[in-house]
């Protein structure tokens, strides 16, 4: 088994503000109102400073990393 982490966003806490896509244009993109979209897929191993870093400076705490196992 290995590990893989994906970003995801809870839409009720998030309000717009595009900080997220700013930090880590990589994975989020924004559409025509500001709200995160996330590209679909896990978390590159080398993005995972970004990713961390996008998390933690959220202002409201709406988006967050989650790690999984994946059977190979």
């Amino acid at each position: 088994m290995s590990t893989e982490h994906h970003l995801v966003v809870d839409r009720i806490k998030c309000d717009g503000r595009g900080l997220c896509a700013e930090l880590l244009p990589e994975l989020i993109r924004l559409d025509d109102w500001g709200y995160p979209i996330l590209r679909p897929g896990p978390v590159p191993e080398h993005l995972l400073p970004l990713v961390q870093r996008a998390v933690e400076d959220c202002p409201v705490l709406a988006i967050a990393l989650r790690r999984s196992e994946r059977r190979e």
